[in-house]
């Protein structure tokens, strides 16, 4: 990103801007530094402003810099004013509806700009919807991968996932409840209806609830609607061993697909990955057989 600025002399005052994790149920669980950071910011600039004005009525914090709307329909062309605030050496602090500032919510253009002016950048850790959710799964945590939201249109999340059907970690996504159905019958698609997995919904608050099963499983309970935030994961692929090139064992990994119940196409196309080799070459050893 090129803000068309130069990087600030050495002589100049040194701004900060500050990343401010915010509850994402729970008004008490907001990080103690919280309360700090907004009483020493020169500028707030809030994803929403009128919900962040009810979290400090809700924390007791009054509030004396600017505060400032930064969303994502304005996040572009309000960046450049922040980063002067920044370069002018004043404190910004960042804050989301929910959760950690640039973690798929506005912040990332911000950062970058700040990073490319040599201008120190810092957090308030706190509350995180990607690792509740994993933590309260019951998946494998000590490898996960976080993916945001799926794409809205059908083909395009379903490219994305097929990306994604030999990844080995643990995969957290985000999801609207109203999507939330169309997403997990795609996901059973592109993994397969018994891939374990989790609906995590209004994680910390009141009417928090955590669904565990299959794909498909989820998928039909969440016909009957779902409310509220919305975080899934989904385990990883099982790893597969490797196959040699030899032809005795490609042919070997082909009919063990395929009694499997995979097409001998996809078979071929699995045991070329695995192997190493063309397609070409796997097909001709199980045609000439």
């Amino acid at each position: 990103m090129n803000t068309g600025r130069s990087p600030r002399p050495e002589s100049a005052p040194t701004g900060v801007l500050v990343l401010a994790a915010t509850p994402i149920g729970q008004v008490g669980d907001a990080p103690p530094r919280l309360a700090q950071e907004l009483a020493a910011a020169d500028v707030v600039a809030a994803e929403d402003t009128r919900r962040f004005r009810r979290l400090t009525s809700d924390l007791g914090l009054e509030v004396n810099g600017r505060v400032v709307s930064y969303f994502e329909g304005n996040e572009q062309a309000r960046t450049p004013a922040l980063l002067d605030s920044l370069l002018a050496g004043e404190r910004v602090v960042l804050v989301t509806d929910a959760g950690m500032p640039s973690v798929s919510d506005p912040g990332y253009r911000l950062v970058v700009a700040a990073v490319e002016h040599d201008l120190r950048v810092t957090a308030v850790p706190g509350p995180s919807a990607v690792l509740t959710a994993l933590a309260v799964s019951g998946l494998p945590v000590d490898r996960f991968c976080f993916e945001g939201f799926l794409p809205r249109k059908a083909g395009e999340r379903a490219r994305r996932l097929a990306s994604l059907a030999a990844e080995e970690r643990t995969m957290v996504f985000f999801e609207a409840p109203h999507r939330t159905q169309a997403a997990l019958e795609a996901l059973a698609e592109a993994f397969g209806d018994e891939r374990p997995a989790a609906v995590c919904r209004e994680l910390t608050k009141t009417h928090e609830e955590v669904r565990r099963g299959g794909l498909r499983e989820l998928a039909r309970w969440a016909a009957d609607g779902v409310r509220g935030e919305v975080t899934l994961v989904v385990s990883g692929a099982e790893s597969v061993a490797e196959v040699s090139a030899d032809p005795e064992s490609l042919l070997a990994a082909v009919c063990a697909l395929e009694e499997q119940g995979t097409s001998r196409k996809e078979a071929i196309a699995e045991v070329a990955r695995r192997a190493g080799v063309p397609k070409r070459d796997v097909y001709e050893v199980v045609h000439v057989r």
